[in-house]
């Protein structure tokens, strides 16, 4: 079993920045990729980004492209979000995701409580 816990979660007005962090339980975190999904009131879960094990690879929606930065740090289990020029269609509870099994192709199996982003205009 994995346990995943958001933070960095909060309200900003649209052009602003948040930060939002998972720490990850799993002892051998670097084996496995990770990523961040959001749901909107009233809208099914989407995916934002996903980071390799080594995070040398990353993928994106394109509707974060340019604005979103997802990253890691294996030493700290830890997975990062940087979300700039927030907009309010942003807003969102934001979800951190991991995978069942090893691999950059594995599929996302556990997941965070999630973190709630408002964005105002």
């Amino acid at each position: 079993q994995v346990q995943l816990v958001e933070s960095g979660g909060g309200s900003v007005q649209a052009g602003g920045s948040l930060r939002l962090s998972c720490a990850a339980s799993r002892r051998t975190f670097s084996s496995y990729r990770m990523g961040w999904f959001r749901q909107a009131p009233g809208k099914e879960r989407e995916f934002v980004a996903a980071i390799s094990r080594t995070g040398s690879t990353t993928y994106y929606a394109n509707f974060v492209k340019g604005r979103f930065t997802i990253s890691r740090d294996n030493a700290k289990n830890t997975v990062y979000l940087q979300m700039n020029s927030l907009k309010p269609e942003d807003t969102a509870v934001y979800y951190c995701a991991a995978p069942g099994a090893v691999g950059d192709s594995a599929e996302f199996a556990y997941w965070g409580q999630g973190t709630q982003v408002t964005v105002s205009s």
